[in-house]
């Protein structure tokens, strides 16, 4: 499937123009940073990051789609629920920087800050909130590891059918949870990947540009 997807995405590459435009979002939380091998390992397994270390690595345990809507969706099993939530962007409510302030083309950061989704746009939606529910306790990522993840995609239509590249995967030894949040687009993708261990928010990890 990840094959697959990366051709894909080598096709709407072709279709980007090129242009050199400063790129200020961060590399710090790229899969190749990892230093935890037992994280690294597990991330490998499923990400576009990671498909060069894949080979030979066992899929992890996913938990199933739950519900959805357009602006949410949710993940569920036995004692465990995850909801990706979404929300519009306002603009009205940030100050932004760009290439040249006096045309305002290309979008390089929101409040002082890089953003991912569609790079060098105005964003439309943002991921407002994640929520991991396990037993009955809650753990919810901060804001400031949301945030900035513009123009998901929760959910997509393809022969009729509802499905989605989105995923909550399982540990083998049960400890640690991974809500992944994959968002394809035309020059270069992101994708988003929020660890918990034993009911602990510990990381994010974030890849893009894919095939750019």
């Amino acid at each position: 499937m990840r094959l697959y997807f990366l051709v894909y995405l080598s096709i709407l590459s072709s279709f980007a123009m090129a242009q050199d435009y400063p790129d200020y979002r961060s590399k710090k939380e790229l899969f190749i940073r990892i230093q935890e091998k037992d994280i690294r390992s597990d991330i490998a397994s499923f990400s576009m990051g990671g498909i060069e270390e894949s080979v030979g690595k066992d899929p992890l345990k996913t938990i199933p789609i739950s519900d959805f809507g357009k602006d949410f969706i949710s993940f569920a099993e036995n004692n465990i629920k995850v909801t990706i939530q979404t929300a519009p962007f306002d603009q009205s409510k940030h100050k932004y920087t760009y290439y040249d302030p006096e045309t305002k083309d290309y979008l390089l950061k929101i409040d002082s800050k890089p953003y991912y989704g569609d790079y060098g746009k105005m964003p439309l939606t943002q991921v407002s909130a994640v929520t991991v529910i396990i037993d009955r306790d809650t753990i919810t990522i901060p804001p400031a590891a949301c945030n900035d993840l513009c123009n998901p995609v929760l959910t997509f239509t393809e022969k009729g059918k509802v499905k989605s590249q989105n995923k909550v995967l399982i540990s083998a030894d049960g400890r640690k949870i991974y809500v992944y949040l994959l968002k394809p687009e035309s020059g270069g993708s992101y994708e988003a990947t929020w660890v918990i261990q034993d009911k602990k928010y510990v990381k994010r990890v974030v890849d893009f540009g894919f095939l750019r």
